[in-house]
């Protein structure tokens, strides 16, 4: 007998179920293969094969910390209250004790207590949640491709999963301070990609630059493979968005289809600033707008109509676009050697969708937990008649780049204490072949020993 034929069913709705499931294995095709192909064929050829498996260790070595301990921490009872009725920074230490754990309020963050009751056990929400910690961290490692240690990477993964991403997590969607102030965040713009973009910009500065040689070529191996990982990554995304209603209602649809609109107008407006400022398109281009829309509906999927999707979507993309190609000439942006320019593609645009909310969010798309009883909760932006969301916003913004930037800079001073940071020399100069004694694309090995 199967378990769900074992436990009474009035509670499982298989639908839902099966969407959760579907929505968050998604994600995880962005981390793996997406991101692991995309970083592999936007490098140079000598760091295709290190650049892949650092995503493939960072998604295996999550997941044992999320059920061990982490996911409790993000999701699970307070630790520690704080005065005022604030939530804790973190929830209790400990493992998933029960992957089929029928007590929806051991699945539920707390703060979500007009949230619908969900039709699936824990063991399907550990795993959507897992696969947004996962591609966290490897969002992040884009900005120090090229030169950090694998010893480093295998420490600093884990501790930041534990230490910082959890903070972050439990903060905003496991009762903590944030949700409870009304700081909103749909699915991770805050949680995610602020996060990711302020510690690899962090993580970028501590490790140091890559080498002269590699800064001023670095040509990507293989466009198509890096167009391969980008359109994993873009149609991944629908279950990034959509599988946050936590059920198969209207609001995912939604979710999807606001996810594509941003996503197309950010795509044509990097382009077309290419084609005006340069004269042609550029590939980089094109998977640069791309992420940008992506990140910025992040936080406001469900909360903005399709109008409020495309101004995201244009937004997203002007503003990055200005950053790494302007400003990205300053000094601070020069010496910092954020390899894809996740501060860009990630924090800026992450910036944009998530006080974006505060602006234009529409009180009247959001269905999310009225379906289950609680029609009074909605989030309206400033252009709705509600400026202080914008303030709560940027309150949610200004506490995640903070604890970031700290707590990324000390984890990486402590690790250092142990093991290096950067590769050595040797690593640095030969790449793959030295570090891994493989190679992407063996075709002098071929030359040397004749074909079969």
């Amino acid at each position: 007998m199967s378990i769900v034929q074992a436990l009474p069913g009035s509670w499982l709705d298989t639908g839902d179920n099966a969407w959760q499931l579907t929505a968050a294995t998604l994600v995880g095709i962005q981390s793996i293969p997406g991101l692991a192909i995309l970083y592999g064929g936007a490098v140079k050829k000598k760091w295709a094969i290190n650049s892949a498996f650092m995503v493939f260790y960072a998604f295996s070595a999550v997941l044992l910390v999320w059920v061990l301990w982490a996911y409790n921490m993000s999701f699970g009872k307070p630790w520690l209250q704080m005065p005022g009725g604030l939530g804790a920074f973190l929830g209790h230490i400990g493992p998933v004790t029960s992957a089929y754990d029928m007590e929806r309020e051991a699945v539920i963050p707390s703060a979500a207590a007009g949230m619908p009751h969900l039709g699936y056990g824990m063991a399907t929400m550990v795993y959507f949640q897992f696969v947004f910690a996962a591609i966290t961290p490897i969002i992040l490692f884009g900005a120090i491709l090229g030169r950090v240690s694998f010893k480093a990477w295998a420490i600093f993964v884990p501790c930041w999963t534990t230490l910082i991403y959890s903070i972050g997590a439990y903060s905003l969607w496991g009762g903590g301070w944030l949700g409870q102030m009304g700081v909103v965040d749909y699915s991770g713009g805050f949680v995610i990609h602020l996060s990711s973009a302020a510690s690899g910009f962090t993580a970028a500065a501590v490790v140091g630059p890559r080498t002269a040689r590699d800064r001023e070529n670095f040509q990507p191996n293989n466009l198509l493979i890096t167009l391969a990982g980008a359109g994993l990554l873009w149609l991944g995304w629908s279950g990034f968005n959509g599988g946050d209603p936590y059920t198969a209602n209207v609001d995912a649809g939604v979710g999807v289809l606001n996810t594509h609109i941003a996503t197309s107008a950010a795509l044509l407006t990097w382009t077309f600033l290419d084609i005006i400022t340069y004269g042609r398109p550029s590939i980089l281009g094109v998977v640069n707008g791309m992420i940008c829309g992506l990140v910025a509906i992040t936080p406001a999927a469900g909360y903005v109509n399709g109008i409020g999707a495309i101004v995201l979507g244009v937004c997203s993309a002007a503003l990055p676009w200005v950053t790494w190609n302007w400003l990205g000439k300053t000094w601070l942006l020069r010496k910092v050697d954020d390899t894809m320019g996740v501060i860009h593609t990630h924090g800026v645009a992450a910036l944009v969708g998530g006080l974006g909310v505060g602006i234009i969010a529409d009180p009247k798309m959001i269905e999310y937990f009225g379906t289950n009883g609680d029609s009074n909760f909605s989030v309206t932006g400033a252009w709705y008649g509600n400026p202080h969301q914008f303030v709560l916003q940027c309150i949610g913004a200004a506490f995640i780049i903070t604890i970031n930037v700290i707590g990324t800079y000390i984890l990486l001073k402590l690790i250092s204490l142990f093991v290096p940071l950067r590769m050595d020399a040797e690593a640095l100069m030969v790449g793959d072949d030295a570090i891994h004694a493989e190679e992407a694309y063996a075709i002098a090995a071929e030359s040397k020993h004749g074909a079969d």
